[in-house]
């Protein structure tokens, strides 16, 4: 398209704006501590093809698993149907969803009395029912069991709302109240995504914007493209594996990709990897399409320059057993395939390390634990609430690792000590880097965290969802493989239960909970370690006297 690339440079950076402007106000809107301090949520617009249009910069999970969200509402409700204000949800994950918890609200956008893109967020709500508070029961053995699944239903015509729909869901989860405020909150920020898109097309015509919509992802496929050409062709494989499925404990779920990169075209072949197992870490195919964006944009764009859309995904392709793990048949459960997707992540990029090993760290601890508590206090007032914890990112050629961050397909927050115990009867006791959790290495791996929990009132639920248990962080070139998790339990009554890497249990007052994260993965050989930055850690305390000897071969004393 012949188009002044300065409009479309500004149409670009509006869509953006408008993108963020949505996350923001479904940020500042929501009830729940998982999305006002965790920011589990995320907002995109999407073409009436439901190819990605722009994106809040949010979860990488939401804003892949979105797009087959609004691929079923363009595949069931006709263009013509639709009406200004109309809304539809959804949140069934054999419907098009991801998990239970998180319900996607849809709205579309008008311009001259035409649909000309949907407006849509997603959210992690705090409790949508089913046998464990928070709703992601690591011991559910049917999507049954993980709460309340809404098919594709119209939320509100015009400005009418389904009246009968919020009863029914009201009826089935334990904050009510908490899970209105963040729909609404999801309907503030779809309504301001299509007004401000209106808006724009005011200055330019329907049939002019979307032919310029169409240009954007036009020339993002061809940029990403041109970047796959760049990188070694050829296949490269990469296994990695989760603890347990949360009911086989001690029984390993392997993970297999083999990435084929050649003629400009990416594709993710998963044979090799798990049937589909028992417990709640089955994923839909929409987990694998969103770790592969992340991948992909990681390795063929590190700087930003290509415009962020649902161009850049075209040369994506899958290959996904039907009955595996990633492509489970139903009524299997879901509710944890977040801990899955981050493994395929770390997966996809070891892969993709064999053909751009300058572009692709080390293996990241890449767990997020998810701890629910759930009860009520001894005034009677019931609460539910979330902590999310992380671990150490793995080391590069040139730098170390980071300690105690968020990487790869999600991009959450931990909720603060202050909110947490403004939600829950919890005291927080002690939050701390794990010293020698990181991988030894000329560059360190990223140093996971210790975290310790009391229960103050009465009998709480906790749900703990862990990884790196068992199968800790890869190193490379060398480097040596970071710190694993753990956790325990330490009762009242001074026994301890340790924790394998998932758990559903009952805690009473003055029991507590100790969690220690897992480390990144190092690079190079660890006696190629400058001696400077090695005498730093042991004064920060990140290295250990005894490790800095044993892997480091360091003689003198801190």
């Amino acid at each position: 398209m012949d188009v002044d690339p300065i409009t479309l440079e500004v149409l670009r950076n509006k869509l953006d704006g408008i993108a963020n402007e949505m996350q923001l106000t479904l940020v500042r809107s929501a009830f729940s501590a998982i999305v006002k301090e965790g920011l589990d949520a995320s907002a995109s617009l999407f073409t009436l093809r439901g190819e990605t249009l722009a994106q809040a910069l949010a979860i990488p999970v939401h804003l892949g698993a979105l797009t087959p969200m609004v691929g079923r509402l363009l595949q069931d409700v006709p263009l013509e149907t639709m009406g200004e204000g109309d809304i539809w949800i959804l949140n069934d994950t054999y419907m098009g969803g991801t998990h239970l918890p998180d319900i996607a609200i849809m709205m579309p956008v008008f311009a001259g009395g035409r649909v000309i893109a949907i407006s849509a967020a997603m959210t992690h709500h705090q409790d949508v029912g089913g046998m464990a508070p928070g709703s992601t029961p690591t011991n559910a053995t049917e999507i049954f069991q993980e709460g309340i699944r809404i098919p594709l239903l119209q939320f509100r015509r015009g400005e009418t709302l389904n009246d009968t729909l919020i009863a029914m869901l009201r009826r089935n989860v334990r904050l009510p109240d908490v899970l209105m405020g963040d729909i609404n909150a999801q309907v503030a920020a779809c309504t301001i995504g299509a007004r401000r898109l209106s808006e724009l097309a005011g200055g330019f015509g329907r049939d002019e914007l979307l032919a310029l919509f169409d240009e954007l992802l036009n020339r993002s496929e061809t940029m990403t493209r041109q970047a796959l050409l760049s990188l070694r062709a050829g296949t490269y494989r990469h296994v990695d594996y989760l603890d347990n499925d949360g009911i086989e404990l001690d029984k390993l779920v392997r993970i297999e990709v083999a990435v084929t990169i050649e003629s400009g075209q990416m594709t993710c072949d998963f044979t090799g990897t798990s049937p589909q197992v028992r417990g709640p870490f089955n994923c839909m195919a929409s987990g694998p399409y969103a770790a592969a964006c992340f991948a992909l944009r990681s390795v063929t764009d590190p700087e930003g320059h290509i415009p962020n859309n649902g161009g850049c995904f075209r040369p994506l392709a899958f290959r996904l057993p039907e009955g595996s793990l990633v492509n489970p048949r139903e009524p299997a459960p879901t509710g944890c395939r977040t801990s899955t997707i981050k493994r395929i992540t770390t997966a996809i990029l070891g892969a993709l390390r064999q053909a751009a090993p300058d572009r692709v760290p080390a293996d990241s601890g890449s767990e997020i634990v998810i701890m629910h508590f759930g009860g009520q206090r001894s005034d009677g007032r019931r609460y539910v609430t979330s902590q999310l914890l992380v671990a150490g990112s793995g080391a590069s050629h040139h730098l170390d690792g980071v300690d105690v961050i968020e990487t790869d397909a999600s991009n959450c927050l931990n909720v603060p000590a202050e909110a947490l115990m403004l939600e829950a009867p919890i005291r927080v006791h002690r939050v701390a880097l794990a010293c020698d959790s990181g991988g030894p290495g000329t560059h360190r791996g990223g140093l996971g965290g210790v975290f310790e929990y009391e229960l103050l009132d009465g009998e709480a639920t906790v749900t703990y969802r862990g990884e790196r248990h068992l199968c800790e962080a890869d190193g490379v070139d060398e480097g040596i493989a970071g710190g694993r998790a753990t956790a325990v339990i330490r009762r009242m009554d001074g026994r301890e239960e340790v924790i394998k890497s998932k758990l559903v249990s009952t805690l009473r007052k003055g029991d507590r909970i100790v969690i220690a994260t897992a480390g990144g993965g190092g690079y190079g050989s660890p006696l190629r370690r400058d001696p400077a930055l090695l005498q730093a850690d042991l004064q920060n305390g990140k290295v250990s006297l005894e490790a800095a000897r044993e892997f480091y071969g360091y003689r003198g004393n801190v």
